[in-house]
């Protein structure tokens, strides 16, 4: 969790306390129309992008990027309430706006520090939105602030303290904000003269709030704060009321359903993928040859192989699902004895591992080992062969009774192992070095859209929806039971190009009961042109998911600078068919979402934040999986995140 979701979580929490330990009282007296008053609150500032040029006299040697301080905020506040539900709101204030930064380390050793005292006059015009039943209300509207403080402070160790003004300060900012607050009245309730204490609180993101015009700082300021509001009242006749008797009602499990529509990207896209080749050959039972599905080549035509011959496979799906890309893997031998032949130094270990015992296992590993020295004719002496009843990692734990096939299948290998750069990549821990490929996508993954039914697994039996178009034409689909449910946005519109629909969720939940949801979404038919994009993909050890920290170099250095600003990110995760379906799903999830924060935190370390991320947990959903579950390297390949990086038009 962030910084700001941490606080913004802590003075939620503290702001629902106060609602809850308060209660109203019954006026005796009609409320003011018009409500006058003060406020007072400290702005949660964060500070994130670049700056650097402090002013025309001062550029740092290091840039500073992150920062965050506590400042206050005070204002002047009038409200329009000519009922209990609609209203207006006004607020100027003093808007205080600064932060300290991150420390950095100037090229000479020296610690440096930086610290804005920016500051502002806002004007915050809000629509108001209460109820009748309670004294909670919401609020939202833009912000104008303009500036009365542009000073910073600067220091460095052996260097002069530096206190100066930013130059290149924006006179005027135009954002938004949108926030909750409390009413508590604390006058008598047959007062005319009204007075009432509001806590309250308010988010103002980042959108528009860059304080220069030069570089790339943004601001996101929490605000909680007190407000102390006065009003006048008339006397109001009150008649008797009913005496209301509470009946109790069977309370009933509630679903949260959701769309998410597919991004505006076209459903034909040219993908240069960089595909990792698993270390690792597979032989079937009884066996010591090397299985057929192998591309083995014959001593001419090693010759002539080149690994590039492999970049133009295609994938005629969206999900991934390619002979192509399994023709790839099925020439590991010929990519490893290719690459040990251009890298003479280069020395590998053949690892064999069968349950049939260490002298199987050392077959296997001899028969490839064979291959490298008569076919590619490399020194035997460069190749060690070893055999063990067991594969590192395994996919069979002690104790485990279920799916054992799959498994034994899955260690009935050999595993390629060397310390050269040149035949291995130090991503995930053990993979061969990955080979580029062309590949040709027809509406992918995020062309789709997407249902989403929160714990349905747990809480429904199934569900269904209906898609209603503008002239109320009526589409159902399912039912369906997993938590996640995609169809091509094509299988919605039909022949339209475009159109907004009603989606109804009709869910039979396990308790008998049943939950009607809507909610609308935009379906567009996109341009037809093919765009380019890059792909990248992760594979994950059997069951595991914290193996991504082998992958964050990877992921930081190779997969994130090439993600621009105002490119749409799609990450999706997948598991194989062994296990549980819905522990496979939160498994995906996991895989997912940690791969997400990785690339956020480096995109965000350099600065650029308009970045756009699709990121879902698809388990083992066959319909979707990368590969089929047959062959065991098809469910080594299954245990993925891929992640596709597309330029939205």
């Amino acid at each position: 969790m962030s910084l700001i979701d941490k606080i913004s979580h802590k003075l939620t929490i503290s702001f629902l306390t106060v609602i809850f330990m308060s209660t109203a009282a019954m006026a005796q007296t009609t409320q003011p129309v018009w409500w006058f008053g003060v406020s007072g609150a400290a702005n949660f500032n964060f500070y994130t992008g670049t700056t650097q040029r402090l002013n025309n006299a001062l550029i740092t040697p290091t840039p500073f990027h992150k920062g965050n301080g506590v400042r206050p905020y005070a204002s002047l506040l009038v409200e329009y309430r000519p009922g209990p539900v609609w209203g207006a709101m006004l607020n100027v204030g003093y808007d205080g706006l600064g932060a300290k930064f991150d420390g950095v380390e100037a090229p000479c050793n020296c610690p440096a520090d930086l610290t804005s005292e920016l500051s502002y006059v806002s004007i915050e015009p809000s629509l108001r939105l209460g109820f009748a039943t309670t004294s909670l209300y919401f609020f939202a509207g833009p912000s104008i602030a303009i500036n009365v403080n542009k000073g910073f402070a600067y220091t460095q160790l052996k260097q002069p303290n530096t206190n100066g003004d930013f130059s290149s300060v924006q006179n005027t900012i135009f954002s938004g904000q949108v926030g909750a607050g409390f009413d508590i009245p604390v006058s008598a309730p047959n007062s005319e003269s009204k007075v009432s204490l509001s806590p309250f609180i308010s988010y103002h993101p980042y959108f528009g709030q860059d304080p220069r015009n030069i570089e790339s700082l943004s601001i996101t300021t929490v605000r909680a704060g007190l407000a102390l509001k006065f009003g006048k009242g008339h006397r109001a006749v009150v008649k008797d009321q009913p005496v209301a008797v509470a009946v109790a009602t069977p309370v009933v499990s509630d679903v949260t359903f959701t769309v998410r529509g597919p991004i505006n990207a076209p459903p034909v896209r040219r993908v240069s993928e960089t595909f990792p080749v698993l270390n690792a050959v597979f032989f079937d039972d009884g066996s010591a040859a090397i299985p057929g599905r192998y591309v083995l080549l014959t001593k001419e035509q090693a010759t002539n192989f080149n690994e590039n011959q492999l970049q133009n496979a295609q994938s005629p799906s969206g999900t991934g699902r390619s002979a192509g890309q399994l023709t790839v893997y099925y020439n590991v031998l010929n990519i490893l004895g290719g690459r040990m032949r251009a890298n003479p130094a280069a020395v590998i270990s053949l690892e064999g591992s069968s349950a049939q015992g260490t002298r199987d296992a050392l077959a296997f590993a001899e028969s490839i080992k064979l291959y490298l020295v008569t076919v590619f004719e490399i020194d035997g002496s460069r190749i060690t062969t070893h055999g063990s009843l067991r594969a590192h990692p395994s996919s069979e734990h002690p104790g485990g009774t279920r799916e054992l096939v799959l498994l034994g299948a899955e260690n009935r290998r050999v595993d390629i192992e060397s310390k050269s750069p040149e035949l291995l990549v130090e991503a995930g821990g053990g993979m061969m070095k990955p080979v580029q490929i062309n590949t040709t996508q027809e509406n992918p993954l995020d062309f789709e859209v997407l249902f989403n039914v929160d714990s349905a697994q747990q809480k429904v039996k199934s569900w269904s929806v209906n898609a209603t178009d503008e002239r109320g034409n009526v589409q159902h689909f399912g039912p369906f039971t997993g938590n996640q449910q995609g169809l091509p946005a094509a299988t919605i519109l039909g022949d339209s190009p475009s159109g907004d629909y009603k989606i109804t969720l009709l869910a039979d939940l396990n308790n008998g009961s049943t939950v009607t949801k809507e909610t609308s979404v935009h379906l567009l038919r996109p341009d037809p042109t093919v765009t380019s994009g890059f792909r990248y993909s992760i594979v994950f050890d059997y069951n595991k998911a914290e193996s991504i920290a082998q992958y964050d170099k990877f992921l930081t250095t190779v997969v994130a600078p090439l993600i621009i600003d105002g490119a749409t990110v799609t990450i999706n995760g997948h598991t194989d068919i062994i296990g549980e379906e819905a522990y496979n799903q939160r498994l995906s999830d996991e895989r997912a979402q940690q791969t997400q924060k990785i690339i956020e935190r480096a995109i965000a370390n350099s600065g650029r934040d308009h970045v756009k991320f699709e990121t879902r947990g698809l388990g083992e959903d066959a319909a979707v999986s990368p590969f089929d579950n047959n062959l065991p390297e098809e469910r080594f390949y299954n245990r993925t995140v891929i992640i596709d990086i597309v330029s939205v038009k």
